[in-house]
């Protein structure tokens, strides 16, 4: 059996929505200290829907996958919807991951509730 599947594959070698936007509403940035992997979320939000999002991410395939897979699936959502996005669920959009790559998924679903929470407190100063 292969290490990964030919989605993490794909989403490694065909990152979608990689960049970065310049006047975003929201930016959040995690870190896992232990792997070394970094990700950065901007959003654009508009009437409570992310119209945009795009992503930088320092890591491994799993990291990189991770955070594309997570773009895709908020990307036109809800922010509330957004908010409830688990990293199970990334995970399992990416027909799985090794179990000891779980953490990359864990900060793909860190990295947009970090996007968030800096949404908000922009709403709400």
């Amino acid at each position: 059996m292969a290490l990964y599947s030919e989605k993490v594959m794909d989403h490694f070698r065909n990152p979608r929505n990689v960049g970065v936007i310049e006047d975003a509403d929201a930016v959040g940035e995690v870190g896992n200290a232990k792997c070394g992997d970094i990700m950065k979320m901007y959003l654009k939000i508009e009437n409570d829907i992310i119209t945009d999002v795009k992503f930088e991410t320092f890591g491994c395939a799993s990291a990189i996958a991770s955070s594309s897979m997570a773009t895709e699936l908020i990307k036109g959502k809800p922010v509330a919807e957004a908010r409830e996005l688990t990293n199970k669920a990334v995970a399992e959009a990416l027909d799985g991951l090794p179990d000891y790559k779980m953490h990359c998924s864990v900060l793909a679903e860190e990295a947009i509730n970090a996007a968030l929470d800096d949404y908000f407190s922009r709403k709400n100063p």
